[in-house]
Formats: C-alpha cells, structure tokens, sequence
C-alpha cells in the first residue's frame, strides 16, 4: 500500500499558532455567537467594542454588521469608516489589514490562511508574506468576492461581485472576474 498523499490524522496545529491561549479563543467563538451575533444591527459601536476587547485595532465609524464572521481578531484592524457587511468573512489565520473608507460587502470570504498540500500533513503555511491580505484604503469589494492569502488590494481598486481574487490587484483599476483581472481605471468624479 503507497502512503497517503493527504494524512489529515497526522496534522497537528502549530505551538501558539492562534497566539491567544486556547480559552480565550472559545471566549471569542462564545462572545461572537451571542452578543456580538444577536446584538441589533445598529449597535455597531458595541460590536466595535467587542472586537477591540479581543484585541482588534477598529478605527472610528467602523460598520461591522451582526451576521459578519471574524475568527481571530486579535489578528485584523480595520481603519477609519470602514464597512464589513452581512454574511462577510474575516478567516484571520494570519493578519488582515483593511484600510480607511473602505467597503467589503455581503458574503466577501478574506481567507488569510493556507494549507501545506505538497506534505502529507497538511500542515499551516505560515509565513506572513504568503497568508496575510492587506486591503488599502477606498476600495471596495463587492458582492461575495474571495480574497485568498497573500493578497493585497491596492488603493481606490473596485473588485466585482463574485469575483476571485488570487493575486494582488493594482490601485485605482476595475476589477473582476475568476481570477480577477485589472480592467479598467477606476474614474471618479
């Protein structure tokens, strides 16, 4: 019999990995599935709050809506009158950095976080060069874009509904499509 190709019995997660002892990670999972997921959509001051009590850099007029999901937020910052919409995914394996005036709207998946599949252990990629996501300021992602590790967003750049997004996308462009391509200059008025 060959070896397995992919032994997920043998895969073990990294000593401090999560940087936060493991009770502190299930207070977070509790605390987002209770009082940050049932608060009312208007209390977006309390969710801020919330996120920075567990170790989230959150900038002033952050929108985070109720149903958005964040794994670790010790691991992300958001800037100044950013918005992280419904359903939104922040999978924070590694840093996500949003900037200022930005949006990231429903269903957006940032995957910051990758597996090893060339080793049979399937362990973590854990260099932050490969798995952290910066998203600059101004740009907006649109509807249900994927965002997967090692990207950056450059400032002003628009990303399309359902587009995915495995390279890094220049500043001021359009962008859309799987993968998604610079298209056009982003004009504005």
């Amino acid at each position: 019999m060959s070896e397995p190709v992919q032994d997920l019995q043998a895969f073990r997660i990294p000593a401090g990995f999560r940087a936060k002892p493991a009770w502190f990670v299930q207070c977070w999972w509790l605390i987002q599935a209770t009082l940050f997921g049932m608060s009312p959509q208007f209390m977006y001051g309390w969710r801020n709050w919330l996120l920075k009590r567990f170790g989230a850099a959150i900038g002033k007029g952050v929108h985070v809506r109720p149903t958005a999901r964040i794994t670790y937020p010790w691991k992300v910052s958001i800037g100044d009158f950013s918005w992280v919409g419904d359903g939104a995914v922040l999978y924070s394996l590694e840093r996500i950095d949003i900037g200022r005036n930005v949006s990231v709207s429903q269903r957006c998946y940032l995957c910051a976080g990758s597996h090893d599949y060339t080793r049979s252990d399937f362990a973590y990629v854990l260099e932050p060069g490969k798995t952290r996501i910066a998203v600059e300021d101004e740009v907006w992602l649109a509807n249900d874009v994927f965002v997967g590790p090692g990207v950056t967003i450059g400032k002003g750049a628009v990303v399309g509904a359902r587009s995915s997004v495995f390279r890094s996308l220049p500043a001021m462009m359009v962008c859309f499509g799987s993968p998604a391509e610079a298209r056009k200059p982003r004009i504005c008025s």
